[in-house]
């Protein structure tokens, strides 16, 4: 999924989620997005996201990470996840918001 797409469907609804570490999340971050580290996504999204028919979409800092954890939701029940390509750099290429 594309950053503008990504976007479009955060407005919509889904859940944006940084999975970047702390120390990145703190400097800058795609507005109205949700931390949840990578080390901590799959220990703290049954708590963060109960509904595992949840609009999810990953991001991490140039998308890799999130793909690899999109599939390891998958494998967790949850249905309904994307994975950001490109990452936060490409969201801060197309000059979308954020905020830190």
């Amino acid at each position: 999924m594309t950053p503008q797409q990504a976007r479009m469907e955060q407005q919509a609804g889904s859940l944006l989620i940084d999975m970047r570490e702390s120390e990145e999340w703190n400097q800058e971050h795609a507005a109205g997005a949700v931390h949840l580290s990578k080390g901590m996504l799959e220990v703290k999204i049954e708590e963060k996201v109960p509904d595992p028919g949840t609009r999810l979409i990953l991001y991490c800092g140039g998308g890799n990470r999130s793909a690899l954890a999109a599939e390891n939701l998958q494998r967790m029940g949850y249905t309904e996840i994307a994975s950001m390509a490109g990452g936060f750099k490409a969201w801060k290429d197309q000059g979308l918001e954020t905020q830190s």
